[in-house]
């Protein structure tokens, strides 16, 4: 097996980013989440009965490092829809407490 360099994790993360309308960057799984505001995100996309990939960036700490260095944003677990950062578990609170989480999880809705 070999190792990634961090230009492929880097490459692997926009890859996913990109092939897949809603990606979860988070702590552990949304089976078993390993952080309580990545658990709030997973949550809120189960309820939403969005299909989504999830991905744990605790196995390497290069996944953070180039998640952070693609999106800018400091912290996980980050939400991306249609290639778009959506936000961290505050964000998508204060999305589903207003009532707009549904709608950007909808299907034929673009991001943002």
């Amino acid at each position: 097996m070999s190792v990634m360099s961090d230009e492929q994790i880097y490459d692997e993360i926009v890859s996913i980013i990109n092939g897949n309308r809603i990606a979860l960057f988070m702590k552990g799984t949304p089976e078993e989440p390993r952080c309580g505001f990545s658990a709030r995100v997973a949550e809120r996309l189960l309820e939403a009965g969005v299909e989504f990939i999830a991905v744990d960036i605790l196995p390497d700490p290069r996944i953070r490092q180039q998640l952070t260095a693609f999106s800018s944003w400091p912290t996980t677990p980050q939400l991306f829809v249609s290639g778009e950062l959506i936000g961290g578990c505050d964000i998508v609170e204060e999305l589903h407490a207003n009532g707009e989480l549904a709608g950007i999880l909808a299907a034929d809705a673009p991001a943002g």
